[in-house]
């Protein structure tokens, strides 16, 4: 019987391609060449399943050129690269990896935060020009951590992870904004407290993004949002670009509106726009929260499973573990 066809868009551990290679015909890309649309369609062609990461779009013009497609299996937590609807409406199942990068992506989630309130970069930056000749009492001064109030935006697994570190860890006071307020139970052993969104920005010393991007959620902080944080605040962003309007962030760091800001992501990525390159005062990082080598192999080993299920192989055959359309239209 032949083996189902699939595609690997990006490179990924040849350990993991191996594993695929076991139940698949596998087209890998081991030049990590980025297929625009036109490419991509041609290239799922006959295959029956898909190894995508978020630079593969995959919507109604990809299905529809391509109706022998099963599965489409993200190798990331967001899968705002999938029209959702469309993989549902044409019985195609669609997946993701969460869980698996939640505690690295909160490490460096902290990090960052950290590294824009103390003026790490900014700092370090100052030393390696040779600019540093002497100490004084104002030199790079930043805000506090410790004993802060931490603001998170978006309380889902990353959320509380960063929680737990910023009460647990450095005794901080916890505050958040979420569609729906955390059990008590989850709350209580951080103390941390549902405000509204108006309070949350008000209020944090240090403010968290770790919502998931969509619609509602397209430009959650903008100019008005930055107008009502302290000027002494710090803004991390680790979710998505598209969730922070980053012309009206330039414009507030640029004008200390704000004190700093950490990013992790951006509109329009892997572009970033000029007026966040010109500052000094925001950390920039590209995309690389959940780049650990056990982290990334994690996920891609995540990936592999998905697609060996979906595609009716191994153990597990038709029950992807993290399956985000559990119910589409012609799937068994």
């Amino acid at each position: 019987m032949d083996k189902p066809r699939v595609l690997v868009a990006r490179a990924i551990f040849p350990q993991v391609l191996d594993r695929l290679r076991e139940h698949f015909e596998v087209e890998a890309n081991p030049d990590d060449r980025i297929y625009d649309h036109a490419e991509l369609i041609r290239r799922l062609q006959g295959k029956q399943g898909a190894l995508t990461t978020g630079s593969e779009r995959i919507d109604a013009e990809v299905l529809d050129a391509n109706p022998q497609l099963r599965a489409v299996c993200n190798m990331a937590v967001g899968y705002n690269n999938f029209d959702l609807p469309a993989c549902t409406a044409r019985g195609v199942l669609a997946t993701n990896t969460p869980d698996v990068l939640t505690e690295t992506t909160a490490d460096f989630g902290f990090a960052l935060m950290m590294a824009a309130a103390r003026r790490i970069c900014e700092s370090e930056h100052f030393l390696r020009r040779g600019e540093w000749t002497r100490w004084s009492y104002d030199m790079f001064v930043g805000a506090d951590v410790h004993g802060a109030t931490l603001g998170i935006l978006g309380m889902g697994r990353i959320g509380q992870a960063i929680a737990r570190r910023g009460a647990l860890g450095f005794g901080m006071r916890v505050i958040y904004h979420n569609r729906s307020r955390l059990p008590a139970e989850q709350e209580s052993p951080i103390g941390a407290r549902w405000v509204d969104k108006a309070a949350l920005l008000r209020e944090a010393d240090h403010l968290v993004l770790v919502l998931p991007y969509g619609a509602q959620s397209h430009h959650a902080i903008g100019a008005a949002e930055l107008a009502q944080m302290k000027r002494s605040a710090t803004l991390t962003n680790l979710a998505r670009g598209g969730i922070v309007d980053d012309v009206a962030l330039a414009t507030a760091l640029r004008d200390r509106r704000i004190a700093a800001a950490g990013l992790d992501v951006f509109e329009n990525e892997p572009r970033v726009h000029p007026d966040l390159l010109a500052l000094s005062n925001v950390v920039l990082t590209p995309h690389i929260a959940s780049a650990s080598v056990a982290t990334r192999l994690a996920m891609a080993n995540l990936a592999a499973d998905n697609l060996i299920a979906a595609l009716g192989c191994g153990p597990d055959a038709g029950r992807p573990p993290s399956l985000l359309n559990p119910q589409p239209r012609g799937a068994d």
